[in-house]
């Protein structure tokens, strides 16, 4: 079903491995808004930089990496077969390369970069700007899309979302083990909430939804439901 009429801004945020993509997705599709996949794009600055090894376990070349953003070329672009948009790093697809474990491990420290962030916003607010959009991350709603219309903080137990974030690896056939992805989800839960920059945040005009007992069903009936409220209101 394609909503007519004025479009909204839609904002996702919370924490890593709640379903923020995959909920994000399919609203976009139902809705027939345009889907901005917010992780994917710091994941793939993360990429650039460890295929340039400007980061590793012992060192992290953030001044080289600032001066290079300029090189560092994003976009998505929709694949009809699999009904979702790819991420694009420099014309090279890396959709699977970035939802690596690896690059997991990396990404929050990327993602304390000012610059980098800086660079990222404008590059989301300018997808944005016609509205008709759904977007996830970790600060769409405080910092991207302020003014979004409908603003959601997604929050779920630690345990259970390194479990799904499990099971999803290993459907697309990534091996790993349940103890090194709940690290890396509370470590990421740790600097994604400390960071000076665009710290993650519930904003006061968001809703907070715990989807920790409920399903994937579930939480895109509810969220579908909000966005379909947002809308009718403004269409009164």
């Amino acid at each position: 079903m394609k909503e007519s009429g004025k479009k909204i801004t839609i904002a996702i945020d919370g924490f890593s491995s709640t379903g923020k993509s995959t909920v994000a997705k399919q609203l976009a599709q139902k809705l027939g808004y345009v889907y901005v996949d917010s992780g994917a794009m710091y994941r793939a600055v993360t990429l650039f930089a460890l295929q340039n090894k400007l980061i590793g376990e012992s060192h992290f070349e953030k001044e080289t990496l600032i001066r290079l953003l300029p090189s560092i070329h994003l976009r998505f672009e929709f694949n009809t077969q699999l009904g979702f948009a790819e991420m694009y790093l420099n014309d090279q697809n890396v959709e699977t390369e970035i939802r690596s474990m690896h690059i997991s491990g990396f990404v929050s420290e990327i993602a304390t970069v000012e610059e980098v962030r800086v660079y990222l916003v404008e590059i989301q607010r300018e997808m944005g700007k016609n509205k008709g959009v759904v977007m996830d991350g970790r600060d769409i709603g405080s910092v991207v899309f302020p003014n979004a219309e409908l603003k959601l903080f997604l929050t779920a137990d630690a345990k259970v979302r390194a479990e799904r974030r499990l099971l999803e690896l290993k459907q697309k056939g990534i091996e790993t083990d349940f103890e090194s992805i709940y690290k890396n989800v509370v470590e990421r839960d740790r600097i994604d909430s400390t960071r000076l920059i665009s710290p993650l945040t519930k904003v006061a005009d968001a809703i907070e939804l715990d989807v920790t007992y409920i399903d994937k069903n579930q939480q895109f009936n509810l969220i579908y439901e909000m966005a379909l409220d947002k809308i009718n209101r403004q269409n009164l």
